[in-house]
C-alpha cells in the first residue's frame, strides 16, 4: 500500500475514486484502475492500491480507510458510533446533537452512502428522528431500516417524509414483530416487515434481521445506533467491522456506547485488530472484527 506525496489530488478525487471501486466487478475480476487527475490508481482485492501518480497524505488515508469496504462483493454489517472519551454516545436526557465534530459527520455520510441499507432501533427513531440521507458527502442515500418490534415509533417525521420535488425519496423499511399493523396508512415509500420475536425479551434476532435484509438486496448494511443496537449485533457476533469515533470530550454520565455482558477475566475480552485515523479533532478506530 504506497501513499505519493503530491498537490495534485484531494480528499473529494479519493471519495469518487472509492465510489467507483464500489461499482466494479469484483466477481469477475481481481483488480481495476481508475483515472484521476495527474494519475493513475490500481487497486487489487482485499484493499490494496498503488496510485501511479501523485496522491496527497490525506487522500491516501482516506483510501486506506475505506477502500476495504468497497473491494469485493462480499455483504457485510459494519457498526458506528459517535461517542465521548468516557464512552457515552447522549447525555442523562438523550442529548447527542453534536458529540462528532464535522469531519467525522462526513465519515458517517460515506459510510451511508458505500452501505444498501442503514438500519437503527425503534428508540433512536422515536427519540433522534434522524433523516439518515446522505447529505455531507456526494453519493446516494441508502435504504433507511428500524428495528420495531413493539410498532412504538411514531409515523411521522424524515423517515416518513417524502423529499422535495426532483429529489429521490429513499424507502423507508419497518421490521416489525408478527401481528404488529401500522396505525393508519403509510407513504408509498414506507413497508413493513413482519418478523419473529422472543418470546422472553420481546426483541428480533440479528442474525434473522440480516438474512431477511440480504434476501430483499439489501447485502451491505451499516448499523448505525444506537449503542443498545450496535451492541446486540456486536454480541451477536455479526459486525464485521466497527467504526468508533471518539470525541475529545468527557460527559461523564448518560448513555453508554457499547453495553455488553459481563465477563469475569481480561482474557475473555475481545482483542480486535484496530487501525486509528484522524477525524478532525476526533479520533476514527476501525476495528476488524473479522480479523
Amino acid at each position: 500500500m504506497e501513499e505519493n506525496a503530491g498537490e495534485l489530488n484531494n480528499l473529494e478525487t479519493a471519495w469518487s475514486l472509492i465510489r467507483q471501486v464500489r461499482d466494479h466487478d469484483w466477481r469477475r475480476q481481481s483488480r481495476g484502475c481508475w483515472v484521476y487527475p495527474g494519475g493513475e490508481l490500481e487497486v487489487t482485492r482485499g484493499g490494496d492500491w498503488h496510485a501511479h501518480g501523485p496522491m496527497e497524505r490525506e487522500a491516501g488515508r482516506l483510501l486506506d480507510c475505506l477502500l476495504p469496504l468497497v473491494v469485493d462483493d462480499r455483504p457485510w454489517v459494519i457498526g458506528q458510533l459517535g461517542q465521548s472519551l468516557d464512552g457515552r454516545i447522549a447525555t442523562h436526557t438523550g442529548a447527542s446533537y453534536y458529540i462528532s465534530g464535522l469531519e467525522a459527520r462526513v465519515h458517517l455520510h460515506r459510510l451511508r452512502a458505500l452501505a444498501d441499507a442503514v438500519l437503527i432501533g425503534a428508540g433512536t427513531a422515536a427519540t433522534d428522528r434522524p433523516q439518515l440521507t446522505v447529505r455531507h458527502a456526494p453519493g446516494n442515500s441508502p435504504a433507511r431500516v428500524v428495528l420495531d418490534p413493539r410498532g412504538r415509533v411514531p409515523h411521522e417525521g424524515p423517515l416518513f417524509e417524502t423529499a422535495p420535488a426532483g429529489s429521490a425519496t429513499p424507502p423507508t423499511l419497518l421490521l416489525v414483530g408478527r401481528g404488529v399493523s401500522p396505525a393508519g396508512a403509510l407513504p408509498a415509500h414506507v413497508q413493513t416487515l413482519p418478523l419473529d420475536t422472543d418470546d422472553d425479551t420481546g426483541q428480533m434476532c440479528p442474525q434473522q434481521v440480516v438474512t431477511r435484509l440480504a434476501e430483499a438486496g439489501y447485502r451491505r448494511v451499516l448499523v448505525e445506533g444506537g449503542g443498545v443496537t450496535v451492541s446486540r449485533f456486536l454480541e451477536a457476533g455479526l459486525l464485521d467491522r466497527l467504526h468508533l469515533l471518539v470525541a475529545p470530550m468527557v460527559i461523564g454520565s448518560g448513555r453508554p456506547g457499547l453495553s455488553l455482558p459481563p465477563i469475569d477475566t481480561l482474557d475473555q475480552a475481545l482483542r480486535p485488530r484496530v487501525r486509528r485515523f484522524t477525524c478532525g479533532e476526533d479520533t476514527l478506530f476501525d476495528v476488524d472484527l473479522r480479523a
